[in-house]
């Protein structure tokens, strides 16, 4: 799930890719090439674009890291997180009237169908609350400009910025070119990824579509006779696995018959140093992989993923080192930071992963009590458990992995690495691929 400042101008870092025009070439095969020109005017457009998004989301970028560090200051002084000042700032909207809920029920009964009431109405009250949240949080970055006198520096978009370079003050701190040329190092490189997906998506279809039509043509019969043959009519159990794996087995021949070439070049993944500090890790630690979580144990995303990866990762015995760092939410999960103290307190005694996996099952119920209750379901000693859950040690540790993640992009939940490298899809075959590609070198 996304931190709030990472939802700022995301549309502005989605259309971010590399420069290129109507007539330059994608791919080719056998007579055959394939142009930006041939893709959906909404891709051409995006693309088109670039000059003028890059620079847009370079501005934005400043802003989200002048708002940290002032939202940072802020909360050292009150002696408190940042994502618990966010939390508290947030909680003095007022809730919606139930006039307002019933409003947004009512027109989206067809969307809601598949919820329950409750939680129905829990996704329009966030909905509703969000506009003023974000309004009041706005209201706050404004004030605390002015408390922690923020001034402009040298222009982000200039021709050269030296690393030296003062890009704005904070209470008479710098941050320099170098600082934050670092800083948004990871967010433009997402963003052009997303792009290069996007553009290479539909170049695959059409190359496929293309290579199906030309094949089928070459054999005297038509597409969709061949995609039956070649496809519907090999099927002996019919699921989904099965369909797409004889279409990947299809489309590698086609490749290698037409000779495809693909010439759009894809953003290279920055490698990172990921630490993995101190924290709870399963597998050797001299495996030639390394796998860094930064979860959130109220996060339904991590939940849903945690099991993923853990599959996977048995699928290759011996090679790697799993290891789990806090990132809790607080300014949208309210028991995030107990839920990693309670985590925290288990590893203690050696049970991390067990207690992590029934934090995961009961994210609807991660208050003070269930998370005693927990621990005592676990086999952990309860009196010990609570010394640990209190301890300022414990908190520490996770205010360290928040800072870490902070410092390494980390701006959602889950993030994992493998190898210092950010992995994009989360998905099986993601980190399938992570990990042999990390093999590999």
């Amino acid at each position: 799930m996304k931190v709030l400042y990472a939802i700022l101008l995301i549309s502005l870092l989605s259309t971010a890719a590399q420069a290129q025009k109507a007539d330059d070439s994608l791919a080719t095969a056998t007579g055959m090439t394939f142009r930006l020109r041939d893709l959906s005017p909404e891709t051409q457009k995006d693309v088109g674009d670039l000059p003028v998004k890059i620079p847009q989301a370079r501005i934005a970028l400043l802003d989200r890291l002048i708002s940290r560090r002032v939202f940072e200051a802020e909360a050292k002084s009150r002696g408190m997180t940042m994502g618990k000042l966010l939390s508290e700032e947030k909680a003095k909207v007022k809730n919606p009237t139930e006039v307002e809920i019933k409003a947004v029920l009512d027109a989206n009964q067809q969307k809601l169908g598949e919820f329950t009431p409750e939680q129905s109405r829990k996704y329009v009250v966030t909905f509703l609350r969000n506009a003023p949240e974000q309004k009041a949080l706005a209201d706050l970055f404004a004030a605390l400009k002015i408390k922690f006198k923020v001034t402009p520096g040298k222009d982000v978009n200039a021709a050269r910025i030296l690393p030296t370079d003062v890009i704005a003050l904070i209470n008479g701190q710098p941050i320099t070119g170098s600082e934050f040329e670092e800083f948004v190092r990871i967010p433009l490189y997402e963003a052009r990824a997303d792009m290069a997906d996007v553009v290479l998506g539909e170049l695959d279809q059409q190359i496929y579509t293309a290579l199906v039509a030309a094949e089928a043509k070459a054999l005297g019969i038509d597409s969709s006779e061949l995609l039956a043959r070649e496809i519907t009519n090999k099927m002996k159990d019919f699921s989904d696995a099965e369909r797409l794996g004889l279409e990947d087995s299809f489309r590698t021949r086609l490749w290698t018959k037409y000779q495809v070439k693909t010439l759009y070049i894809a953003p290279v993944a920055p490698l990172q140093k990921v630490s993995v500090d101190d924290d709870p890790t399963t597998g050797p630690a001299t495996a030639p992989v390394t796998i860094v979580m930064f979860s959130d144990f109220q996060c339904s995303a991590c939940a849903a993923t945690h099991p993923v990866l853990k599959e996977t990762i048995a699928a290759f015995p011996g090679k790697i080192r799993f290891v789990v760092r806090d990132y809790p939410l607080e300014s949208i999960h309210e028991n995030a930071f107990k839920a990693a103290q309670a985590a925290g307190a288990a590893n203690a005694q050696g049970k991390f992963f067990e207690y992590a996996e029934i934090l995961y099952k009961h994210q609807d119920a991660l208050d003070t009590d269930s998370l005693k209750k927990y621990a005592a379901d676990a086999g952990l000693n309860v009196k010990q458990f609570e010394i640990d859950f209190n301890s300022e040690k414990t908190a520490a540790e996770i205010r360290k992995d928040v800072d870490d993640g902070e410092s390494y992009a980390v701006n959602s939940t889950p993030t994992i690495f493998v190898n210092g490298v950010r992995v994009r899809s989360l998905s099986a075959s993601g980190f399938k691929t992570a990990i042999e590609k990390a093999l590999r070198k």
